[in-house]
């Protein structure tokens, strides 16, 4: 990253939750060794304009929500800025670790209150690879080719417009085809097409690469006809990929050897440095790539005995072999290993590299719990670990740890005081600088002063158009709402007038289709055809008060149940008193208390009658009625004799009881 621009910045006053515009403090580093440019009070908006003047490589934050309220905030100021800028979190991903012990690890001082001088060591800190590169989209782009306006109702010519910008949409399609499909042979990437025909061509057509959006050969464009939408796939989540760290921490390395090689790169945190599977790759080739990512201090693989091309790796670093010892890991334990730690992988090779470094992480994880608890706050945790991994113990690893340590300060002060002679130089450069940065920082002031100034002056105008505006209006909104009321107890009204309309259409079609029914029934009743027959659903009240409301029930009517169970003598009486002729039962599943209420009043209660019928009402042949009712009179008159005879009996007998006890 030499002579390469980084950002660092901090917030500075207010932040993206207030309803004030956030400010920022930001810091212009240019390697080491280059100038270093301040700039206070700078809104988000005029940062954007920087990063796409200036383009540098990193601007790094300590936290990526100073930037944004939320991640849809988020991914609209990525889109804004060049695609090759990488947003950083120094502070790392899903781990996090304060701004002040990253400091203090790599031996920065800041003051903390000051977000100029955070947002510098953010800057530092990310030059010097720490943190995460904070990835909002996938390594695929979707391409869109569609119509560039509405074909709309259309007339007499509407299928040749139609025809034409399909085909339209179609020549375009082809054209980008051709190009994906000449670009992915040459840079060895995918990708897969999906059309929709319409009339005479395409409707749209859909294009999925598998590579990043600044890598396709394609870009967004539109004409009178056609638009081409040229955008990255968003990730559900927000990934967090390591920087490659300059100072090469160290790591555990799973290698699985074969035509594809398979590697997967852990750090001692036990976070995922990278992981990738690479088909005819050399040993020299296998080696860069693990040194990009720090030095090994374990390569591990996940079969024994170990094969002569990982044993060959393992001896180009000097670094101790991880082995899952005797017995090889299954594959389902393969699988369930990577999800216990939250990992995803994209094939078998870098399944098998992953599983090796990840079960090797977990044999050490207790021994790097216990080696932190115990590690004072400025050692250096990596060096321990691997002091410890080669065999020492955490007692003699944290002395050598500390040697090493007073040695580098020493060597430190034997340094300042060889360059004392330079001292004065120095510090006439730095007054120089400060002065030039106390300069900017007073330029930015007054440009913040000066916007300040510029919006209260905006807002000043507004406030006096609004108060001419709510003078002019008063009236007229009075007039208004007035009116508004108006209209609402009218429609109001309107709706209910409209419901009670509704309803009285409604009883008048009920009571036609009664009408009709009526008249049915008194024809039939008038050519002597039946005798008219009110159906009552269930012998209850409710039934029958239903039907004497709908129908009326009078003297001299025939009554049918279609259900003839529930009532009692109560629900009898009811009928009774409206004098019916006679009750016709669907069953004999009648009460006793009802059959002896209608046997006291004298009215038949017929069953097994054949009924013919009409909706709720019906009728049933009279002579078969009159038969009826004259079996039920001869059962009547019968049952009344047995009756008497038994009131007759019963009064001789007690007689007889009485003249027995007075003789006796």
């Amino acid at each position: 990253m030499k002579n390469q621009k980084i950002y660092g910045i901090d917030i500075q006053k207010n932040s993206p939750r207030s309803k004030e515009i956030p400010r920022y403090s930001v810091v212009i580093t240019r390697g080491r060794g280059g100038t270093t440019t301040y700039h206070k009070m700078v809104p988000l908006h005029k940062i954007v304009k920087m990063v796409k003047k200036d383009i540098p490589s990193i601007i790094a934050v300590d936290n990526i929500y100073e930037l944004a309220e939320n991640k849809k905030d988020l991914v609209r100021f990525i889109s804004k800025i060049p695609e090759s800028v990488k947003l950083v979190q120094v502070t790392g991903g899903t781990k996090k670790k304060s701004l002040m012990q990253l400091a203090h690890e790599h031996n920065i001082s800041f003051n903390r209150f000051d977000p100029a001088e955070e947002a510098e060591t953010c800057a530092c800190l990310a030059e010097m690879g720490v943190g995460c590169e904070v990835s909002l989209f996938e390594e695929v782009t979707k391409i869109k080719v569609s119509r560039a306006r509405s074909l709309g109702r259309g007339g007499w010519s509407q299928n040749r417009y139609r025809r034409k910008v399909h085909g339209a949409i179609k020549v375009k399609s082809r054209e980008i085809e051709s190009t994906l499909f000449k670009d992915s042979k040459d840079k060895n990437y995918s990708y897969t097409k999906k059309v929709v025909e319409g009339f005479g061509g395409y409707v749209r057509a859909e294009f999925m690469v598998n590579v990043s959006k600044n890598k396709v050969p394609i870009r967004s464009s539109s004409t009178s006809d056609v638009q081409v939408n040229v955008k990255s796939l968003e990730r559900d989540k927000i990934k967090y990929l390591p920087l490659k760290n300059k100072h090469r921490h160290y790591t555990i390395v799973g290698v699985d050897p074969g035509t594809t090689v398979g590697l997967a790169v852990l750090s001692l945190d036990g976070d995922v440095l990278h992981i990738g599977s690479y088909r005819s790759i050399s040993h020299d080739e296998i080696v860069k790539k693990i040194v990009d990512f720090g030095k090994p201090i374990i390569i591990a693989t996940d079969v024994t005995p170990t094969p002569s091309s990982v044993e060959r790796v393992r001896r180009s670093f000097n670094a101790i072999l991880g082995s899952p010892g005797g017995a090889e890991l299954s594959s389902e334990d393969k699988i369930n290993l990577a999800r216990s730690f939250g990992l995803e992988y994209s094939n078998d090779h870098e399944r098998d590299a992953l599983s090796a470094a990840l079960y090797t992480f977990k044999n050490y994880r207790n021994t790097f719990e216990k080696i932190e608890k115990k590690t004072p706050y400025n050692f250096d945790l990596n060096e321990i670990k691997s002091l410890v991994i080669r065999g020492e113990s955490i007692e003699n690893a944290l002395e050598k740890t500390s040697n090493s340590q007073r040695h580098n300060k020493l060597k430190q002060k034997k340094g300042t005081l060889e360059n004392s002679e330079f001292s004065k130089e120095e510090k006439h450069k730095k007054l120089i600088n400060n002065i030039k940065e106390k300069d900017e920082e007073i330029n930015d002031l007054m440009e913040y002063v000066l916007e300040l100034k510029e919006e209260i002056a905006s807002k000043d105008k507004k406030i006096e158009k609004l108060e001419i505006l709510t003078k002019n209006l008063r009236t007229e909104v009075y007039k208004e709402i007035k009116k508004e009321k108006e209209i609402k107890n009218r429609s109001k009204k309107i709706s209910r007038l409209k419901k009670e309309l509704k309803h009285s259409k409604q009883l008048l079609s009920s009571t036609r289709k009664q009408n009709k029914r009526l008249k049915k029934l008194r024809k039939m009743e008038f050519r002597g055809e039946g005798v008219p027959v009110k159906i009552i659903e269930t012998f209850n009240k409710e039934s029958i008060l239903a039907v004497e409301e709908k129908y009326g029930i009078n003297e001299n009517d025939v009554v049918y149940f279609e259900d003839s169970s529930g009532g009692g003598a109560l629900t009898a009486s009811i009928l009774i008193e409206r004098k019916v002729r006679a009750v016709i039962l669907s069953s004999s599943l009648i009460s006793h208390s009802a059959q002896m209420t209608f046997l006291k009043a004298q009215i038949p209660v017929l069953e097994n009658l054949t009924i013919q019928r009409a909706d709720d009402l019906g009728v049933v042949d009279p002579d078969e009625l009159g038969k009826a009712i004259n079996k039920w009179k001869e059962y009547e008159s019968r049952l009344r004799a047995k009756e008497e005879e038994e009131n007759l009996m019963s009064m001789v007998d007690e007689y007889r009881s009485k003249r027995k006890r007075g003789l006796a």
